[in-house]
């Protein structure tokens, strides 16, 4: 009977949850991942936290602690049931608990409805400052957990401003297939030859893709951020955009790209019309012949690339190494020391 009701679910999920019917009880298991909540309770996938004693609950980061500028990160909540039995989130945690059963209160990251934190890509609005996030089950109002998430630094961080890509060329158009040959006569006492069938035209030539935009000039400074760990503080500025970045030398590093943009591509030739059959007859007609295919277009040219000019202060001279600068089809990015005072 509980084999029976779990099939039966299933399809009924599949019904209320989809607009399109699927067949087969495999895809009604992948919809019901993804489905209403209900359905998935009946079949025990997920529970309701109001309906299960709780003990305690913790929160925990799915990966390694901490979060850094423009970030995201995964939370994992726990909860402990009377028997010790322990049950997780879904999404990052593979469990049963829904976040819709949860309230969590972040400070300085935000929070979506799948327990994902969000930490601002400008690091002048979270250094020196310490996010947390407080979780509260409406259920269970005498529990809640806390966790504090430290700031890190170590991330690959990239400053794009590459060139727009160039538009793509157009397809030529098809050609048109040829007519048919009228039919002539088989009658062997009165026969007449079949209509030649007439040649298809030739498809029409794809057009060239447009040329890639050009990237900007771009402006980087870069100074050190001492102290018992040092820190990399860097601007990087053009087409009037200015990007600020906190880089960890153990581990992290800065890119800054300034790549023309692609060329479009070429628009593909038209494919030339069929000729047309020969009519019936005797003899038989002549089928017309096949028109040839259009030329494809020639992808467009790339941009240029934007000229990268690096003023860096001397106690950056041995971290040059997580700095990487490319602007491809351009010119060689320029690198000058100066004195850089600290950027905020």
């Amino acid at each position: 009977m509980s084999r029976f009701w779990s099939q039966a679910g299933m399809v009924l999920m599949n019904r209320r949850c989809n607009p399109l019917w699927v067949a087969g009880l495999g895809m009604a298991s992948l919809l019901a991942l993804s489905g209403c909540a209900a359905i998935q309770v009946k079949l025990g996938m997920k529970v309701y936290l109001a309906k299960i004693p709780v003990t305690s609950i913790e929160v925990r980061q799915a990966n390694d602690p901490g979060i850094g500028p423009g970030q995201k990160s995964s939370l994992i909540v726990e909860v402990t049931q009377p028997d010790g039995k322990i049950l997780q989130t879904e999404g990052a945690g593979k469990g049963k608990v829904m976040w819709q059963d949860l309230v969590v209160t972040p400070t300085l990251v935000t929070v979506n409805k799948k327990g994902v934190i969000t930490l601002a890509k400008d690091p002048r609005k979270s250094e020196g400052k310490l996010p947390t996030v407080i979780i509260t089950a409406p259920s269970h109002p005498d529990l809640h957990a806390e966790l504090d998430i430290p700031l890190r630094y170590d991330y690959k961080f990239v400053s794009n401003f590459f060139g727009s890509r160039g538009s793509s060329g157009t397809d030529g158009l098809s050609g048109q297939d040829g007519m048919s040959g009228s039919a002539g006569s088989d009658d062997p006492n009165n026969p007449s030859a079949g209509g030649n069938g007439s040649n298809g035209s030739s498809g029409g030539d794809g057009s060239d893709g447009g040329p890639g935009g050009n990237a900007p000039p771009v402006q980087v400074q870069v100074t050190l951020r001492p102290g018992s760990h040092p820190l990399l503080q860097a601007g990087v500025f053009a087409a009037g955009h200015k990007r600020y970045y906190l880089v960890d030398p153990q581990g992290g590093s800065l890119t800054v790209k300034a790549d023309g943009g692609s060329g479009g591509s070429g628009g593909r030739g038209g494919r030339g019309g069929s000729g047309g059959a020969g009519g019936s007859g005797s003899p038989s007609g002549m089928s017309g012949q096949d028109g040839s295919n259009g030329h494809d277009g020639s992808d467009g040219s790339p941009g240029r690339g934007g000229l990268i000019t690096v003023t860096y202060d001397p106690q950056v001279k041995p971290y040059l190494g997580n700095l990487i600068f490319s602007s491809q089809n351009g010119p060689k990015p320029v690198l000058q020391q100066a004195s850089v005072a600290p950027l905020w």
